[in-house]
């Protein structure tokens, strides 16, 4: 079982530069853990990097506004890479006609790629960024349409790997939730963020763009989601950082209390081997 950590700053002298996770680490969708940006900020001011690393389907500028409307602090940060950046690639290379499944502020995923949203007909592709209406829709409602793409044989894009993710209180489902029933319905699924290693060897080129040579091993990932911050980092042979508050809090916490036996089980399960953990990320 990993220890316990109190603080960021006790782990700060061990390395160069942080990949965190967004959403469950600075916010959950509608209130900001200022005490986490804080810690971030700390952290850039003893000379460290820190490169946010996240599922939205936005392009990296439009989480940044989100970021600065729903007030993290802008010293937190030094880049950020989002997996509608990395999945732009996949979309340029898929068709030049895409079935799009999401809400419409998500549209601008497709800016300047040249390609034309059509109908199920003419596509030769399909890009999913979320569900049309996640505060009342659910995965399985996708199954005729998926039915249909699976007899055509077209490739499913998924511009958010996540599998659900925190809005207060609440869990609400994401795009990898209906990339999942495809793939478990036989289809074609491409993804490029976590756990997949584009994103993070986008991430790491921010790094190395801001301070040349920092080896992997002094990188520390922060997050809170296991198929997704957990196993990405894992895979791509980083340190993490485990935040307990977050979308499987509900395994293990009760009166917002961490049980640590049952906390401990819960990592052995996943296969999880942080360096530390933390409730919150202060």
């Amino acid at each position: 079982m990993p220890d316990r950590l109190d603080r960021l700053a006790e782990l700060n002298a061990n390395y160069d530069a942080i990949l965190c996770d967004v959403w469950g680490v600075l916010h959950n969708g509608v209130e900001t853990r200022p005490f986490a940006g804080e810690a971030l900020a700390a952290f850039r001011r003893q000379g460290g990097v820190v490169v946010l690393i996240t599922n939205s389907p936005r392009r990296h500028q439009g989480v940044i506004e989100q970021l600065d409307h729903i007030g993290v602090d802008p010293e937190a940060f030094d880049r950020v890479v989002t997996s509608g950046d990395v999945t732009r690639a996949l979309i340029e290379a898929a068709s030049d006609r895409i079935y799009f499944i999401g809400p419409d502020r998500d549209f601008a995923l497709l800016d300047g790629l040249g390609v034309e949203v059509t109908g199920l007909d003419e596509a030769g592709a399909v890009v999913c960024t979320g569900l049309y209406d996640d505060e009342n829709e659910t995965p399985d409602e996708y199954r005729s349409i998926l039915a249909d793409f699976k007899r055509r044989d077209l490739p499913f894009i998924c511009a958010n790997p996540d599998l659900i993710v925190e809005r207060g209180s609440r869990l609400i489902p994401c795009a990898g939730s209906i990339a999942a029933l495809y793939e478990e319905m036989g289809g074609r699924t491409l993804v490029s963020g976590k756990p997949h290693r584009p994103i993070y060897e986008a991430a790491m080129a921010a790094v190395d763009d801001i301070r040349v040579g920092v080896d992997k091993g002094r990188v520390l990932a922060i997050g809170d989601g296991m198929p997704t911050d957990v196993k990405g980092a894992q895979d791509f042979g980083l340190d993490l950082l485990y935040i307990s508050d977050g979308i499987h809090t509900r395994d293990y916490t009760q009166n917002a209390v961490v049980d640590e036996q049952k906390l401990q089980d819960f990592l052995l399960q996943h296969d999880a081997r942080p360096v530390r953990w933390m409730q919150r990320l202060r």
